[in-house]
């Protein structure tokens, strides 16, 4: 071989490596963007995540706090079911015992009216 053609050959193999090594650098510039991207997205979502966590634990405590004051406005109602069930019931019997004494006095009136007519 002729020295101008090992000459070429090295220039040649020297070109290629040295856009081999740009392609290189530039691919891991790249790389370098995209994991900085991803770390930024990676971020974001954790910051986004425990802020979701924070509202889930205040929804929770919430939903607590009604849960109870559902429970104790269900006990009052039930306590208020039994008082008007109660009431009711008395309020029956009260008519009943109206009825009866209304019956008591008409029986005892027509018996004075008799007993007045007796007298004239």
């Amino acid at each position: 071989m002729s020295t101008a053609t090992i000459i070429i050959i090295i220039v040649a193999a020297i070109i290629v490596i040295a856009l081999i090594a740009a392609l290189l650098r530039r691919r891991a510039a790249e790389q370098e963007i995209e994991r900085h991207r991803l770390a930024g997205e990676a971020s974001a979502h954790r910051d986004q995540a425990e802020s979701n966590v924070s509202r889930a634990r205040d929804l929770g405590s919430e939903a607590e706090v009604h849960r109870s004051q559902a429970e104790q406005h269900a006990a009052r109602a039930d306590e208020h079911a039994t008082a008007a069930a109660e009431h009711a019931e008395k309020a029956a019997k009260l008519e009943k015992g109206t009825q009866t004494a209304g019956k008591a006095a008409a029986f005892h009136d027509e018996q004075a009216a008799e007993r007045e007519r007796k007298l004239d």
